[in-house]
């Protein structure tokens, strides 16, 4: 089989393969990049269209954001789709995060915090998602504390999403009053100012081998 080690692309911006086998793919998505598809023309050149042209049996397991980079796998055909997908509902698949958040985070009691939150999406406001104690759905991040920039007043986190929300990360951490530097969509203009991207990188990725159960680990150093 010819493996690449990176899916080349027209713009010149290519996708990193981390690994590859007849069963799954790891690879290191740039921020800025469709996990998926979108609606409309302009939006059709993502990670998965990218990826299936070198891979054509390549499906989509799990997502990112488009501002966020980093680890994504996908599955080789139907069958270790499903498998793979039992496995991320199942939370047997570890997946961590590195960001820079504003101001100093102060380190928890125990190494790590969490923030337990129920999030729902904000329909008027589209694709923002807002917490709701009522009706939003259980929502789970564990976090610690990494370093403190003073010079830049911003905390460096590992952050460990327990359930898998859409754009749990993000709106976790602006509730707990330190957003994440960049945040389009959450961060308030002057820290969405601070940084030329959303700062929030896949960055670690641990998971049982869907064909023969041993365990795969993976892991991608943030570009901030």
């Amino acid at each position: 089989m010819d493996l690449l080690t990176a899916v080349p692309h027209s713009d010149g911006n290519a996708v990193d393969v981390v690994y590859v086998d007849d069963s799954l793919l790891v690879v290191d998505k740039p921020s800025g990049l469709l996990a998926v598809p979108g609606r409309g023309p302009g939006k059709q050149d993502c990670l998965s269209a990218r990826v299936q042209v070198h891979y054509p049996d390549a499906l989509v397991v799990h997502r990112l954001d488009m501002d966020t980079s980093g680890l994504m796998v996908m599955a080789r055909g139907a069958v270790m789709q499903r498998i793979l997908s039992r496995a991320f509902a199942a939370r047997v698949v570890t997946k961590r995060y590195i960001a820079v958040v504003a101001g100093r985070l102060e380190a928890p009691a125990q190494e790590w915090g969490e923030i337990d939150l129920p999030l729902i999406c904000d329909w008027p406001n589209r694709p923002r998602q807002i917490v709701d104690l009522d009706l939003g759905k259980p929502s789970l991040t564990r976090w610690r504390v990494l370093g403190y920039d003073a010079a830049g007043r911003a905390t460096r986190v590992e952050l460990e999403p327990v359930t898998g929300r859409s754009h749990q990360l993000r709106v976790h951490m602006c509730e707990l009053g330190h957003p994440i530097l960049g945040d389009p969509l959450y961060a308030p203009p002057a820290l969405r100012a601070l940084a030329p991207r959303l700062q929030l990188h896949a960055a670690s990725l641990q998971l049982l081998h869907p064909a023969d159960g041993h365990r795969l680990a993976f892991d991608s150093a943030p570009p901030f």
